[in-house]
């Protein structure tokens, strides 16, 4: 499968499946990936936030990308993040995405370090030229510590191997700026992060979203991106009304910082997905409060279930 551009449609963030020893866990990411494409999504990145990447061994990083990219066997373009404190990792994260077949590889800012935009824009030319596959600009400055400014999407985004951007910051107002600034160049992709964005950002000229639930409901995800396409006002409302149903009360399940991933492992869980493990620092709910959102979490799958026979009729 060849990488059009630019990328379209809702492409998971996927989880990273892990054994009690963090080690890979094969046969959950095998279901996970069938999951998702039978669903319909039009994409896969992994290692991301949602992956966990920070947090893996390099064996691990490896594990993923070549088992990733075999079970995908070319259903769906795969993106590899290759994000790192050092640039030499970043390179060879690359060098196996493309030999496992990848189709791209996306990359945030090295975190730690204080840089200022001049050496971002360095860095990421430096890398766009060392890297064969082409490459994704991530914009997660609630973990990175610094924001991709749009002067600095539109100087990188001049170099051939740059493609597009994935932007997770919230900011609606800088995704804004973004879509004005390539408005005469449709080409260079433009994805959301955070799904609650995904109809605003549409709007203005995104081309897709990188949905975190899309992991555990793909269709869901899928069909609200079908729906803004066709300027289906009632169905759009229906869908976003429950996909900010399911944010409320499975991303917000406690008062941890880490609600998110907590609770959409858990959820995953739930669905015989995965076993629900996170990789230190971080970790999962007690039993106690797996309980308590479990019963959430029904409440948001009969929703889920319900719209979606809605929507299908």
């Amino acid at each position: 499968m060849s990488l059009t551009k630019p990328l379209r449609g809702i492409i998971p963030p996927l989880i990273t499946p892990l054994n009690p020893d963090f080690t890979l866990d094969y046969p959950s990411l095998i279901k996970t990936i069938d999951h998702t494409i039978s669903g319909g999504v039009h994409g896969l990145f992994i290692l991301g936030t949602t992956g966990e990447f920070a947090s893996l061994s390099s064996d691990v990083k490896n594990e993923m990308i070549s088992m990733s990219c075999a079970k995908v066997d070319g259903r769906v373009p795969v993106l590899v993040g290759i994000t790192d404190c050092s640039f030499a990792q970043s390179l060879k994260l690359a060098k196996k995405a493309l030999d496992s077949g990848a189709k791209a590889v996306v990359a945030a800012p090295p975190f730690y370090m204080n840089i200022d935009q001049s050496e971002l824009i360095n860095y990421y030319q430096k890398l766009a030229d060392k890297i064969e596959l082409p490459l994704m600009l991530y914009n997660m400055p609630s973990h990175t510590g610094m924001s991709i400014e749009a002067n600095t999407v539109e100087k990188l985004s001049h170099h051939p191997n740059i493609i597009g951007i994935k932007d997770s910051s919230g900011d609606l107002r800088y995704f804004q700026s973004l879509c004005e600034l390539f408005e005469g160049r449709p080409n260079f992709t433009l994805l959301v992060g955070p799904e609650e964005y995904l109809v605003e950002t549409m709007n203005m000229g995104a081309h897709g979203g990188v949905s975190g639930g899309a992991n555990l409901f793909p269709k869901l995800y899928v069909k609200l991106y079908e729906a803004i396409l066709a300027k289906n006002s009632e169905q759009i409302q229906a869908l976003q009304v429950s996909i900010l149903f399911l944010s409320q009360n499975l991303y917000s399940h406690g008062t941890y910082k880490s609600n998110y991933l907590k609770g959409l492992k858990a959820s995953m869980s739930f669905l015989g997905l995965c076993k629900g493990i996170l990789a230190l620092p971080l970790c999962a709910y007690s039993d106690e409060e797996k309980q308590s959102l479990r019963k959430k979490y029904d409440v948001v799958e009969a929703r889920v279930k319900s719209i979606l026979n809605t929507s299908a009729n």
